[in-house]
């Protein structure tokens, strides 16, 4: 039997609603799943006291190692780190890094074929640097290589003589002097990277943008898991993460609602990307992809951005959604594991 575990910094699965639908979907295939942490894997037996469902509860049992590990969220310790070090040397992981956000728009514009499809990115090297660019494009988006749901990232607008700086709902206008102020304080603690602002906001003037989410399935091919609008809950907000207080929309009816006639056109052109561009995306990086979570916004003259690229998207209220790609997918790679062991490589 083909045995999946997952890896978490958390030792007890209870409250995680991705190990429950994981657990039921692998059932329905006659697959063995576990949850389990790190501090829980003894490596010189090379066994794990993992939490297996069975009879409508959670049950804690001692397993050999799995065939496959899913490393579904980041080590919080040194020795976490280390035992997941060791295991990944002798256990294949289903997912892995792309990088920072500086990472991945140099990969594409190195690899060059979705150059139409990339908003302009400079790395901040100084504070004249981000004032010239500010000059130069009136609206910048100011914010950090390293984030995540759209936290510190930051709108400036050239306003007169001043400067427009919105953050989430807050707005404030700025001299020049408490600007630089402002950006050296920010490049001083983290890296941040600035690029001209691209509008795309509904009819009600709402922000918003698309997260194509995608899967590798069963075959190892890449696969739509889901495709919908994160919309901002006012006028005054700037992003439009759920976990900001945005709001996911139904596609076919937001689509219809903001692109009528051309809404099966939109539909079409956002499905056709998320393919093409999760199938060439993965050929740039060594180790092989397993999911992704692109963020594209399309502007007043239907051209499509690509806004971020994530390797560990969300699926809030989407879990078996996931589960039912993700588990034939880790069945996959045990079984290609297998294989490659028995010839040799």
């Amino acid at each position: 039997m083909t045995t999946v575990g997952m890896l978490h910094y958390r030792k007890h699965p209870h409250s995680n609603k991705k190990a429950f639908a994981c657990a039921a979907v692998a059932k329905m295939m006659g697959i063995q799943f576990y949850y389990f942490s790190p501090g829980a894997v003894e490596l010189t037996s090379k066994t794990i006291w993992g939490w297996i469902y069975e009879n409508n509860q959670w049950k804690q049992k001692q397993l050999p190692f799995p065939d496959v590990i899913y490393n579904a969220a980041p080590s919080k310790s040194k020795n976490q780190k280390a035992i997941r070090k060791k295991l990944k040397k002798t256990i294949p992981f289903t997912s892995h890094s792309i990088g920072s956000k500086w990472t991945v728009y140099k990969k594409l514009i190195e690899d060059g074929k979705f150059t139409e499809n990339i908003i302009p990115t400079f790395k901040v090297t100084t504070v004249d640097s981000v004032i010239n660019f500010i000059r130069t494009n009136t609206k910048i988006v100011f914010k950090p290589i390293f984030s995540n749901q759209g936290r510190n990232v930051y709108f400036i607008e050239a306003n007169d003589e001043n400067f427009l700086l919105k953050a989430e709902e807050e707005s404030v206008e700025l001299t020049i002097n408490m600007l630089e102020d402002f950006i050296q304080h920010k490049i001083a603690e983290k890296e941040y990277i600035v690029q001209p602002f691209i509008e795309c906001k509904t009819k009600a003037g709402l922000s918003y943008d698309f997260r194509l989410h995608v899967q590798k399935e069963g075959r190892g091919k890449w696969t739509i898991t889901s495709i919908y609008p994160r919309v901002a809950p006012g006028t005054e907000k700037i992003t439009s993460n759920i976990s900001s207080g945005g709001y996911r929309g139904e596609l076919d009816s937001f689509l219809q609602h903001e692109f009528s006639e051309k809404s099966f056109d939109i539909k079409k052109m956002l499905e056709y990307f998320s393919l093409t561009f999760a199938s060439h995306f993965d050929s740039l990086y060594g180790n092989k992809l397993d999911e992704l979570g692109i963020d594209v916004g399309i502007d007043q003259s239907h051209k499509l951005w690509i806004y971020e690229v994530n390797w560990r998207p969300g699926c809030k209220q989407r879990e078996f959604e996931f589960a039912k790609n993700f588990i034939p997918y880790a069945a996959y790679l045990a079984k290609n594991q297998n294989v490659n062991e028995k010839v040799g490589n």
